[in-house]
């Protein structure tokens, strides 16, 4: 089944054009990356695809739910707010930098949406943000704050609190990118465990060799446009493009 269905995405800032028709689509239980150089398009992708960007044409949807289609006139039409904050619950997004607040305790950073959003009772948030604590390790740091965390920990809460809400689809932007090696690592191995959970995700990444491993598709793009997909002990091992050849070369170099 489809969770994701994106067509035709065109989105320029300004006159740089930055997607240019892009048509995706993510299968329940799929992990996804997509790889390619900086300034490709990816992140914005992935804006798009989680409300934090508008397109300028093409058609979003998840599930039944459209997030926005293209008019007569070539322009994307968004849903109205009810359609929209129901397309909000059915993703979670992991930053590249955390988004952590930093006033919150990690338990409350977890918590918040769960009774201020979802109204949850309090009892009910608190057991999850416990649930998921352990699963990532951390159940002795309910009560610390960001800035007493390493990187890895602070990426770990943040993946908790993506997962808190029980999104059908999770997407990470570059979710190692603000780590260093040893902690990237750590990071790896909590998304590696999500996919054989069969946790559906969509994950920007510069990390070839994990992409390699835990995905069952790889998209490949660059300069807007999707150059090469499939799965990926074919893009990664043996690329089709030749722009997808010299840019992995340059990479696994």
């Amino acid at each position: 089944m489809s969770l994701l269905e994106m067509s035709n995405i065109k989105k320029s800032f300004k006159q740089l054009e930055v997607l240019k028709d892009i048509s995706l689509h993510v299968n329940e239980g799929e992990v996804v990356s997509i790889i390619g150089p900086s300034g490709s398009g990816k992140s914005t992708l992935l804006r798009c695809a989680t409300t934090l960007e508008t397109v300028d044409s093409g058609d979003i949807r998840y599930l039944e739910d459209y997030l926005c289609r293209t008019n007569s006139g070539g322009r994307a039409v968004y849903a109205d707010k009810a359609v929209q904050r129901r397309i909000k619950e059915c993703f979670g997004l992991v930053f590249q930098n955390f988004n952590l607040f930093p006033h919150y305790s990690v338990k409350k950073n977890i918590t918040a949406a769960l009774t201020l959003v979802h109204k949850k009772s309090k009892a009910e948030a608190n057991a999850k943000a416990a649930e998921l604590l352990e699963k990532m390790g951390l159940a002795d740091k309910a009560g610390a704050y960001p800035c007493q965390l390493s990187g890895g920990q602070q990426q770990r809460v943040s993946i908790a609190r993506a997962l808190a809400l029980n999104p059908k689809i999770l997407f990470f932007d570059e979710p190692t990118s603000a780590l260093d090696p040893e902690l990237t690592g750590e990071i790896l191995k909590v998304i590696q465990s999500l996919a054989k959970e069969k946790m559906t995700m969509v994950i920007v990444t510069h990390e070839m060799l994990f992409a390699r491993d835990v995905s069952d598709r790889v998209i490949f793009m660059d300069d807007g446009y999707i150059i090469e997909e499939g799965p990926p002990k074919e893009v990664i091992d043996n690329p089709q493009s030749e722009r997808t050849k010299t840019f992995l070369n340059r990479i696994l170099e």
